[in-house]
């Protein structure tokens, strides 16, 4: 029986991928994750075959989070859910290992065609974007930084994040139940590993793989 996890941080958003995927594909074993925090959880307590994840979810930072589980997980196939439809990040999404890019614009068929290819070991992207996406240029970069945040591991990229929302080590030490000498050795350890000095350099590498989120900008344009 294949499993999947559905990654997002929309409850709305993520009951209908849970019904459509359950129509999709017969004997599937779903289950949910709405933070990096909880996906990160939720693959190292059991076997997951297949994920939806939203490139813009808590802890996520773009395709920082792809890169992570990648490195945690080589064998798990994740097609990206996103509000996103720019071809250069369906490009780099792709590049950095992803086994599909469904736009949040998809219809239902468009889902059901990308499990079902994804699952018979096969890559999907929407076949409108293909053309477009075959055309551009791999981003230099994203090969080495994905390198360098595949050095980390799971506890160490959850410190990283907290970092890079702004949370001091004392901070990060509460929000996840750790004594503080604890965060100071990840902290060595991260910078170490990601080759930088200080604090801010490591906060780049995740910013550098960070992405805009259209769907939050949407939002914040009607509150203005």
């Amino acid at each position: 029986m294949p499993t999947l996890l559905i990654a997002d941080d929309h409850p709305l958003f993520r009951a209908a991928l849970h019904r459509a995927a359950e129509e999709a594909v017969d004997d599937l074993q779903i289950s949910e994750a709405d933070s990096l925090d909880s996906v990160l959880e939720a693959i190292e307590a059991q076997q997951i075959d297949l994920m939806l994840l939203d490139l813009h979810m808590p802890g996520n930072h773009g395709l920082a989070g792809l890169a992570t589980i990648r490195a945690l997980q080589p064998g798990l196939a994740i097609i990206i859910v996103s509000a996103n439809e720019e071809p250069h990040v369906i490009r780099r999404a792709i590049d950095l290992g992803a086994a599909g890019y469904l736009p949040k614009s998809s219809g239902l068929v468009d889902l059901q065609q990308a499990l079902q290819t994804v699952l018979d070991g096969e890559r999907w992207i929407p076949a409108m974007l293909r053309e477009t996406v075959a055309r551009v240029a791999p981003f230099s970069k994203d090969a080495d930084l994905a390198a360098r945040l595949a050095s980390l591991s799971a506890h160490q990229y959850k410190v990283l994040s907290l970092v890079a929302e702004g949370l001091l080590n004392k901070q990060i030490a509460d929000r996840l139940g750790v004594q503080l000498r604890t965060v100071k050795a990840h902290m060595t350890r991260i910078m170490g590993r990601l080759g930088v000095r200080n604090r801010a350099q490591a906060i780049r590498v995740l910013h550098e793989m960070g992405l805009a989120d259209p769907s939050r900008q949407i939002e914040e344009a009607q509150d203005a």
